[in-house]
């Protein structure tokens, strides 16, 4: 997974760090449908924060509600300690940004980023400053006379995002704003918008259903399940230390064995899985109790190729089905004597390997006790 960012701010580790965003136990639901189910999140200024969920999460309607488009059903919402549960959007200090971008069609560049302006008490020639300034940040000084019809996907999104930075807002909510941007510029983009944040030190919220565009971007991810939250973390524990069953699936490929508690010493867990036909040992410091079910998550990459019997844990042997070839990995798709289907990746580091694995092939993988995760729930 890419993590570009530097991480230098990491106020929500500091206990003391006052939040930016206080979302407490806040609930929406539509009738009898709960699209927000009691969450509670801290968000510390200058974060690079994600709401990160499959489509009908929740995500977008907590969004909304931090937006002031939408009211909790119960529960507040403190914006620098402040109450604004019910305080309109144009009196929040927030900006949004939509997944649509929203330009006026019959306004050009300039024109569109100056309208945001209008009620800020500012003067003439201060409103087109600021529209020269937030030109100069996003790089679209050459486009200021264009309309939106006559500028690309990549263009528009700059253009939107210059107009919700023109008001100086505090916080920066952004709905899926990369959705309409084609692969490559997508990614390029991602690396922008990061550096254009640390740089202005403003707080961004991004909802997406991107799982690598909030792992490139975040300094935390709140993935959601259901209108509830799975897990809040920085991308790195979220991925190595996934929380739950749903947590380790969603984010990147994952490999699950199902087994029950042997013992459990000194931080080491022994784990019997009948899937696996060996006993697992899993380094975890959390008490488990003897017998308890338990999955053990192991990430593709973890697994290394090795001589049947080298180890007497954390062995298994089974033949490769599938194949897929990427270029800087390859992916194999191998099936254990007990029908368990297992996923195993290897860089490609030479052109071309001496001896590359095949269809058919017999194998051996192993991992380390330190490279996997006990799941309980």
């Amino acid at each position: 997974m890419n993590q570009p960012r530097s991480l230098a701010n990491q106020s929500w580790s500091a206990p003391e760090g006052e939040p930016v965003v206080r979302i407490e136990k806040v609930t929406k639901h539509f009738g009898e449908v709960y699209a927000v189910d009691d969450i509670s999140i801290d968000i510390h200024r200058g974060e690079f924060f994600s709401l990160l969920g499959a489509s009908g999460c929740g995500k977008t309607t907590l969004l909304r509600m931090l937006a002031g488009f939408e009211t909790p059903s119960s529960g507040r919402i403190y914006i620098d300690g402040q109450d604004v549960t019910d305080v309109p959007p144009y009196k929040r200090p927030i900006n949004m940004m939509f997944q649509s971008y929203a330009l006026f069609p019959h306004m050009t560049v300039a024109q569109n980023i100056a309208y945001g302006l209008k009620n800020e008490p500012l003067n003439r020639q201060q409103r087109r400053e600021r529209v020269v300034e937030m030109m100069a940040l996003v790089q679209i000084e050459k486009l200021a006379t264009r309309k939106p019809h006559q500028l690309s996907g990549g263009q528009r999104q700059r253009v939107a995002l210059a107009r919700a930075l023109a008001k100086h807002p505090k916080i920066l909510l952004l709905d899926e704003p990369l959705g309409a941007l084609d692969k490559k510029l997508r990614e390029r983009t991602q690396f922008e918008l990061v550096n254009l944040q640390e740089r202005l030190g403003i707080t961004f919220i991004i909802v997406t259903h991107d799982q690598e565009e909030a792992m490139t971007m975040s300094s935390r991810i709140a993935l959601m399940h259901d209108g509830r939250i799975e897990q809040v973390d920085s991308p790195r524990r979220m991925y190595e230390f996934p929380a739950t069953r749903y947590a380790a699936n969603f984010i990147g490929s994952v490999n699950m064995f199902e087994g029950h508690v042997v013992s459990h010493e000194q931080d080491m867990v022994t784990i019997a899985s009948e899937e696996t036909g060996s006993e697992l040992i899993v380094h975890h410091s959390q008490p488990l109790t003897q017998g308890m079910p338990v999955t053990v998550a192991v990430r593709p990459e973890k697994l290394k190729l090795t001589e049947k019997g080298t180890n007497p844990a954390n062995e298994i042997t089974g033949t490769i089905q599938e194949i897929a070839y990427l270029g800087d990995v390859s992916i194999y798709h191998i099936d254990l004597p007990g029908g368990k289907r297992v996923q195993f990746t290897q860089s490609n580091i030479q052109a071309l390997a001496e001896l590359p694995l095949t269809w058919g092939q017999e194998i051996t993988l192993t991992w380390s006790s330190h490279s996997c995760g006990v799941l309980s729930q």
